[in-house]
């Protein structure tokens, strides 16, 4: 679990030196429109979604994990910095969307071997140290990159380049210190063995998963945020800091959620979480001055600390360990695929109405998916 959580760090470092500057590449040097923005973001995750399922059912039927785990790495981390030759939006999609090919390849797998890799008492910890370390890299990247733009006065494509060396290290670390793990007796109650028949997921497992879905159609890709941020007057030498406070926050709020998950169960703090987006969402409809851009996102992070541990621990407890790379691969596979919706009519909202009104939308559905979640029954497996 430290070795993955290492090399999610590393590679969010790499991935969030580009994250808060290509919406203003796209848009200020590119000149796609605002919408092609939500595409691009959304058919990324929606072409992840696909291989997440595929490569979780995969890892439950070989038992192993590490290589597609090494492999999505090694993808993502080649193609991420061509940003810097994109001449155009579509070739930023075609890069986003092989970046996120990587990022299928390796997520369900990655998820599945930290649930097997830790005692179901801790479980919520575990998933949020792994949560944290990723935030952490988040703080890195953007500082990276203000760094190169302020200090060392480099042109944004130049700064992509940069985002090669820290994908590189995770590579590295990667192949060298993860290692497959079988689970334990003691920790799952049944061996697992490799040709044992797979069951079909559980009720209890798709009940907490639809209301993760409608939440996140109303999620729509924070490269929204960053030019909600943009219109409120933050200039754009600030926006990698504004993304650093925000990762700040999602690093240090992760750890404890998680774990307070662990004491006292996991579907209050997804509540509690979706709630708090509800009200940030409804805050960015109707901020008017910068100081509420830097407050929302501060407490935009502390959702993310409440609710993204909790989520993956949650899914891991309602269903058995041989189970658990499919299942992983259906949860975020799903949340893929509501992605590109979730982006295309939040950038229609905003070009054909306002960008109020896209955030208010986004509030409303996050607010029905917190009462659907509160309606539903959390049987634990183990």
């Amino acid at each position: 679990m430290l070795a993955l959580s290492a090399v999610s760090l590393l590679t969010d470092a790499s991935s969030e030196i580009i994250a808060p500057l290509l919406p203003l590449f796209l848009v200020g040097t590119l000149g796609t429109s605002v919408q092609m923005v939500g595409v691009i973001e959304g058919a990324a995750e929606a072409v992840a979604s696909l291989l997440k399922l595929a490569s979780g059912w995969w890892s439950d039927r070989v038992s192993r994990r590490k290589p597609l785990i090494v492999a999505g790495y090694t993808i993502a981390s080649l193609v991420r910095p061509l940003v810097a030759v994109a001449q155009s939006g579509g070739q930023v999609l075609m890069i986003r969307l092989t970046d996120r090919v990587g990022k299928g390849i390796r997520g369900a797998p990655r998820d599945a071997l930290i649930a097997e890799s830790t005692k179901p008492a801790h479980r919520g910890r575990a998933f949020g140290f792994h949560r944290a370390s990723d935030h952490a890299g988040a703080v890195i990247g953007p500082l990276i990159a203000l760094a190169c733009l302020n200090w060392w006065q480099l042109p944004v494509r130049q700064v992509f380049w940069v985002a090669a060396v820290p994908g590189v290290l995770a590579v590295l670390v990667a192949l060298v210190f993860v290692t497959d793990s079988v689970p334990r007796r003691e920790y799952t109650h049944a061996p697992v063995a490799a040709s044992a028949p797979r069951e079909r997921l559980p009720r209890r497992f798709w009940s907490v998963v639809m209301p993760v879905v409608l939440f996140t159609l109303g999620n729509s890709t924070d490269a929204f945020l960053l030019l909600r941020a943009g219109q409120l007057g933050v200039p754009t030498p600030l926006i990698p800091l504004l993304w650093v406070a925000l990762h700040v926050v999602k690093s240090a709020s992760s750890t404890p959620g998680g774990a307070l998950s662990d004491r006292i169960g996991r579907k209050p703090l997804i509540v509690s979480g979706w709630l708090l987006y509800a009200l940030v969402y409804a805050g960015f409809a109707l901020a008017s001055t910068t100081w509420h851009a830097w407050a929302l996102f501060a407490i935009y992070g502390v959702v993310f600390g409440l609710t993204e541990g909790t989520e993956k621990a949650l899914i891991a407890d309602v269903v058995s360990p041989p189970q658990r790379g499919t299942a992983f691969g259906w949860y975020q596979g799903l949340i893929g695929a509501a992605a590109l919706p979730a982006s295309v009519l939040f950038g229609a909202v905003w070009e054909h109405w306002s960008s109020a009104t896209a955030f208010g939308v986004g509030a409303a559905l996050a607010l029905g998916a917190s009462l659907w979640m509160a309606s539903v029954p959390i049987d634990r497996r183990n």
